[in-house]
Parts: structure tokens; C-alpha cells; sequence
């Protein structure tokens, strides 16, 4: 009797968290609950749904024991994985784009045909990993152990390798176009073909193999792989808020400007086009919400421009092309928040924390983020054009393809810092105080411009 309470149980949550691809639902904290505390539950609930991507979208699993857990075509972008047991895990197919998987067990791991695109995978253990035909596009393997691992056919254009551990790997068919301090990676015993792309973009030779002590073996020509292209990650910020409801006011519904704190509260947390819309009919009403707290607020487009909001909460927040110039928000909390083109042109953010915040194409420019904390954070194509960043963590910070001239870096962490295809100007500042040079932007594989 317990079995079948048990099992129907596992149907019912089943039900609930799963999802079709490119659904972009948020985790459901009942789900994560399940793999974590009841393997059996899960694994029912896996069963009973076969075919189905699982939604654990952003889901944290930091040092969690998910030791042969079946995690097969689950949904994983963003995830917190760090220091998680993985070992012998079902990866197979699995979408962990851009997730943080630092310093994880993944000994003997299957995933073969996953998507790791943009994910952080530094001081993970890897042995004897299967990732044929895996997309690890933009992956960061700094001092990771991949010894013995199948990377067949693997997709590692662009990939941090330093000091990555890949001794004896199978690496026939890998592509490294673009990978960055290869070889500064110990390859000895590896095993490579002429159907592995080298960092030049070449096809590797039995000399090219020879020199890093690894194993050339002769295979006939095979065309590239294609590997799996899971929905832009993206898809998790843009996705309809409330899929399926309508507006609980039209537009303009809001005649008299609510005045008090608490009314402007309830209004921008209730729904954001009346408030974009009051906003809008009253330019000059002043908004005073310091310290609010807006952890996984749906906040889409808001105009919160000119705001004096310091030291709010908008931790796990969808501020996806939020309106938020000029306002003041120092000292509060982005942390994992989608803040994907929003723009913060001119916005006070000292000592503001954007750990592990998605910023990609959002607007900094001239924003003040003296000391603020953009660990790991993925700034790729956002406008930093005279932003103040002194002082600031850029810790495994993401500025591919960002517009840095003019932008003041002095006394910045910048270690594992991507600055690639990054614009940097003379009159960009150095964490050193002194202006930025072709030899210091060039070797980190960021586009010198003088202005």
C-alpha cells in the first residue's frame, strides 16, 4: 500500500515538473526536493514520463549527492552544481549551458550528446567522463581532470585549457578551434587523429601530436558532428510572464499616481504594464523603494529608471530588458537574476552584487560599479563604455564581446576574467591605474582600438 501511495505520488509531481523543451519554466523547488531526498521517488517519476525534458532550469544543487543519478535529457542551464557528487551520473543529452559545475565529482559521468556550452567546469574531477559528441562550446576546464575521459568528436572551440589534465583522453574528432592555453594542457598519452581540430583552426598531424608526447592514430575523413542545439539559453527570460492569464489591470488602469510606498509596491509586484504605464503618465512622481525585497519578482520590462531603490533584493528577479537608468540600487542584490539588455546607462550600482548574474547585451555604460561584486557573472556583449569598475571581483567574469573603452578597471580582480573579442581602448584603465596597450588587451584576445 505504501509502494502505490509512494509511486502515485511520484506520477503526481512528475506531472508537475515536466515540461516540453524550450518551455523556460523555472525549477520547481518540489522537484529538486525529490532528486535530492528520494532517488526511488525520482526515478519513478522518470519512468513513468520517458521522453520528457525535465525543467531543473537554475536549480541549486550546490554539493549535493546526485552520485548515478538519472539525469538524462534533463534541463539544467544555470544550474549551481559546484562541489556536487556526479560520479557514474546519467548526463546523457543533458542541457547544463552556462551552469556552474566547479570543483564537481563527475569520475566515470555519461554525457555523451550533452550541451555544456558557457559552462564553468574549473577543478572538476572528469576521470574516465564520456563526452562524445558533447557541445562544450566557451567551457571553462581550468585545472580540470579529465584523464582517460572520451571527448570523441566533442565540441571544445573556444575552451579555457589551463593546466587541464587530459592524459589519455580520446580526443579523436575534438574540435579545440579557438580553445585558449592548450598548451599549457598535458595531453601526454592522448589519443588525437587527423580529424581533430587544432586552436589554429588545422587539422592535427602525427608532428603536431609528437610534440605534446600525444598518440596520433590514423582513421579515415569524417565529416563534423553535429551536435545537439538545445533552445538559446536565453529562453529562460524570454518566455511570456504567466503564460496563460491576462492582466489583472489593462493599461492605464491606474488613474491617481499612488503616492505612498506601500501602494507602489503592491503595484510593481501586482503587474508591470499598469505600472510601466503609470510610470509613464507621471515622468516626475518620485520613486523611493530602498531595501525592497523582490527575490524571483517577474519584473520583465519594468521602467524603474531614476529610482532610488539602494540595497533591495532582486536575487533569482527577471529584469530582462528592464528599464533602469539613473537609479540608484548601490548595495543591492542581482545575484542570479536574468537581467538580460536591460539598461543601467548612468545607474548607481557601488558594491551591488551580480554574482552569477545574466547581464549578456545589457547596457552599463557610465553606471558607477565601484566595488561591486560580478563574479562569474555573464556580461557578454554588454555596453561598458565609461563605467566605472574600480575596485570591482570580475572573478571568472564573461566579458565576450563587451564594449570596455573608456572603462575604468583600477584595483579589479580579473583572474580567469574572459576578456575575449572584449573592446578595450587607451583610455581604458588597468586594474594597474595605468591606461590599457595593445600588449596588455591582445594576448587576452580583446580587440585593441585607439579612440
Amino acid at each position: 500500500m505504501n509502494l502505490k501511495r509512494s509511486l502515485a505520488q511520484a506520477f503526481l509531481l512528475a506531472a508537475c515538473f515536466c515540461a516540453t523543451p524550450g518551455s523556460g519554466l523555472a525549477a520547481d523547488p518540489e522537484a529538486v526536493k525529490m532528486l535530492i531526498n528520494n532517488r526511488a521517488q525520482w526515478d519513478a517519476a522518470r519512468q513513468s514520463n520517458p521522453g520528457k525534458t525535465i525543467d531543473l532550469n537554475k536549480a541549486k544543487l550546490e554539493d549535493a549527492n546526485l552520485e548515478a543519478a538519472n539525469l538524462s535529457n534533463v534541463s539544467l542551464v544555470r544550474a549551481e552544481l559546484s562541489g556536487a557528487n556526479l560520479n557514474r551520473a546519467n548526463l546523457q543529452r543533458t542541457n547544463l549551458s552556462m551552469a556552474f559545475i566547479k570543483k564537481a565529482d563527475m569520475k566515470d559521468a555519461d554525457l555523451s550528446g550533452a550541451s555544456l556550452v558557457k559552462a564553468n567546469l574549473k577543478e572538476s574531477f572528469m576521470k574516465g567522463a564520456s563526452f562524445a559528441r558533447a557541445n562544450l562550446q566557451g567551457v571553462n576546464l581550468r585545472w580540470s581532470q579529465l584523464e582517460a575521459a572520451d571527448l570523441s568528436g566533442a565540441n571544445l572551440a573556444g575552451t579555457v585549457l589551463f593546466e587541464a589534465n587530459l592524459q589519455h583522453a580520446n580526443l579523436k574528432g575534438s574540435s579545440f578551434k579557438g580553445a585558449l592555453f592548450m598548451d599549457s594542457a598535458d595531453l601526454n598519452g592522448a589519443t588525437v587523429s587527423g580529424n581533430t581540430i587544432t586552436p589554429s583552426g588545422d587539422k592535427a598531424t602525427r608532428a603536431w601530436a609528437a610534440v605534446r608526447k600525444a598518440r596520433f592514430v590514423s582513421e579515415p575523413e569524417t565529416a563534423p558532428p553535429v551536435y545537439l542545439t538545445p533552445p538559446e539559453p536565453a529562453y529562460l527570460s524570454d518566455r511570456s510572464e504567466d503564460e496563460g492569464s491576462s492582466s489583472k489591470n489593462p493599461a492605464g488602469a491606474v488613474k491617481n499616481a499612488p503616492q505612498s510606498r506601500e501602494k507602489q509596491q503592491e503595484l510593481l509586484i501586482d503587474d508591470v504594464e499598469t505600472w510601466n504605464s503609470m510610470r509613464a503618465k507621471n515622468p516626475e512622481l518620485p520613486i523611493t523603494l530602498k531595501q525592497e525585497k523582490l527575490e524571483n519578482a517577474k519584473l520583465r520590462g519594468v521602467n524603474l529608471q531614476q529610482a532610488s531603490m539602494a540595497g533591495s533584493d532582486f536575487e533569482d528577479a527577471n529584469l530582462d530588458e528592464a528599464l533602469l537608468g539613473g537609479a540608484d540600487f548601490s548595495g543591492s542584490n542581482f545575484q542570479k537574476a536574468d537581467m538580460k539588455g536591460a539598461k543601467m546607462q548612468g545607474a548607481k550600482l557601488q558594491k551591488a552584487n551580480f554574482d552569477r548574474t545574466f547581464l549578456r547585451n545589457a547596457d552599463l555604460s557610465n553606471a558607477d560599479l565601484t566595488g561591486a561584486n560580478l563574479y562569474g557573472a555573464m556580461l557578454a556583449g554588454a555596453n561598458l563604455r565609461g563605467a566605472n569598475l574600480s575596485g570591482a571581483a570580475l572573478f571568472d567574469a564573461d566579458f565576450e564581446g563587451a564594449d570596455l573603452s573608456g572603462a575604468i578597471l583600477k584595483g579589479a580582480s580579473m583572474m580567469d576574467t574572459n576578456l575575449k573579442n572584449a573592446i578595450i581602448t587607451s583610455e581604458t584603465i588597468l586594474p594597474s591605474g595605468k591606461n590599457a596597450t595593445a600588449e596588455w588587451a591582445v594576448p587576452k584576445g580583446a580587440i585593441f582600438r585607439k579612440p
